[in-house]
């Protein structure tokens, strides 16, 4: 397999779960301005999308979409219990937070990051945010993880996305000390620590 990147990015998500699952994967940065690849490849060749995460198979085939390749990832390691087993009600529970993550917070940074964007319709993303994170704080209410007291691929995902309100400048956490001490157990872990480091967003 191997997952190509960019630092920090959507993808961080499933560069973790590569490490709490233990599997291994050939890693390709990609620079998403140029669409190039690390090794001068055009990446559009690889996802035609244009944009991070893809997971190439050993076969060739390509799956994009975190949601989709985190559950994949899952999927070929059930002992790490990143995932509920396919078909059951727990499964569709993961589903319903990957969707929301990915819908209502992923999306809701976009314009934040696009220089375009003008200082009103920011401000209508960031209170988006606010809101939504207010959802979230009262989910980790007497939880450890999103989903309960197991860390499973939607931490991966939540941790990734949440993690980009440092680099805005949008403070979330200090009146949410659910989500504070969420981020703080989450950023701990060794595989998360692992992922991290090797795109080099910490020493």
């Amino acid at each position: 397999m191997k997952l190509y990147f960019a630092p920090g990015a959507c993808s961080l998500s499933p560069h973790i779960v590569l490490h709490e699952a233990g599997l291994a994967a050939q890693t390709e940065k990609v620079d998403l301005a140029s669409k190039k690849t690390a090794s001068g490849a055009d990446f559009t060749q690889v996802n035609p999308k244009g944009y991070v995460p893809a997971l190439q198979l050993d076969d060739g085939t390509v799956l994009t979409e975190g949601p989709a390749i985190v559950q994949y990832l899952a999927d070929q390691r059930p002992a790490a219990r990143l995932a509920p087993e396919n078909g059951t009600l727990q499964r569709y529970q993961l589903q319903e937070l990957l969707n929301f993550i990915s819908t209502e917070i992923h999306k809701s940074y976009s314009p934040l990051f696009k220089p375009n964007s003008t200082p009103e319709m920011k401000q209508a993303f960031i209170d988006l945010l606010q809101r939504r994170y207010d959802t979230v704080e009262q989910m980790l209410s007497g939880r450890q993880y999103i989903a309960g007291d197991q860390f499973t691929v939607a931490d991966a995902y939540l941790f990734t996305v949440t993690g980009w309100s440092r680099v805005l400048k949008i403070d979330l956490l200090s009146s949410r000390p659910n989500l504070a001490a969420y981020m703080e157990r989450v950023g701990g872990r060794p595989a998360v620590q692992s992922a991290m480091r090797a795109e080099g967003l910490i020493k």
